[in-house]
């Protein structure tokens, strides 16, 4: 049972507080506006959390200022030659028109080509962007899933991908289920492959302790780096928790 509250440290910094049965306090500095979050032990006291935050005020403004700094992509209006991502690389929207549905196509390193009706509205042309976002997961996902439930040693029985707009994934551990972003199509396919390997670990260990930590350290030595990339990346309108 997580017991969660807002502590307020300064005029200009507030910080999410989440009590959990875990032995050590964790702070974390969330893309892309700086939100603060520190989960700690059940019987630690809000002034406990309050100097421990102080103590990392520097370390806290240093993360917002990098987010601050970080590419942030408007909202998409889905018009010609609009930077779109995908698997990590940026291309150039190509929009053909052709009385026939819908479909996406990259046949060059340059352009993603979408293949729509004549006058369909940027919410047709969005859905149809998503939609094959969401296919090309659905391709790619399995083999991922197949490889890590073999080295983990967990089965999961569920998947599915979702439009999210706090969380690159979702865990029900009772039921082994896991939803996945659909905005993670855009991203490289290591950076998917952590998510989805971070999702797994929690069939083992649900909290993020000194346990979860040595298993992801186990799994995939390199996470942190992996994490740093996820969180360099552009990011669009939506506050990414991870």
């Amino acid at each position: 049972m997580e017991e969660v509250k807002v502590l307020h440290i300064s005029s200009n910094l507030s910080i999410d507080v989440v009590r959990k049965d875990i032995r050590n306090m964790h702070l974390a500095v969330y893309p892309p506006t700086g939100r603060v979050r520190i989960a700690t032990p059940l019987n630690v006291n809000d002034e406990a959390v309050r100097l421990f935050a102080i103590s990392k005020i520097a370390w806290i403004r240093k993360h917002q200022r990098h987010f601050k700094a970080q590419d942030r992509q408007s909202p998409r209006e889905f018009k010609q030659r609009e930077s779109h991502y995908f698997q990590g690389k940026r291309y150039l929207l190509r929009i053909k028109e052709h009385e026939a549905p819908s479909r996406v196509e990259i046949r060059t390193k340059t352009y993603i080509d979408l293949f729509i009706r004549p006058n369909s509205t940027l919410e047709q042309k969005q859905i149809a962007i998503n939609e094959w976002y969401r296919s090309e997961l659905k391709r790619i996902i399995p083999g991922i899933i197949e490889k890590w439930e073999k080295k983990i040693g967990v089965k999961v029985a569920q998947w599915q991908v979702k439009q999210m707009k706090t969380k690159w994934a979702t865990c029900n551990i009772e039921e082994k289920r896991i939803w996945i972003n659909l905005e993670l199509a855009k991203k490289p396919i290591n950076c998917l492959e952590y998510i989805i390997v971070h999702e797994m670990v929690h069939l083992i260990e649900r909290h993020h302790n000194e346990r979860f930590m040595a298993l992801m350290n186990k799994f995939i030595p390199q996470w942190k780096f992996i994490k740093e990339e996820l969180n360099r990346l552009p990011v669009s309108h939506g506050e990414w928790d991870y």
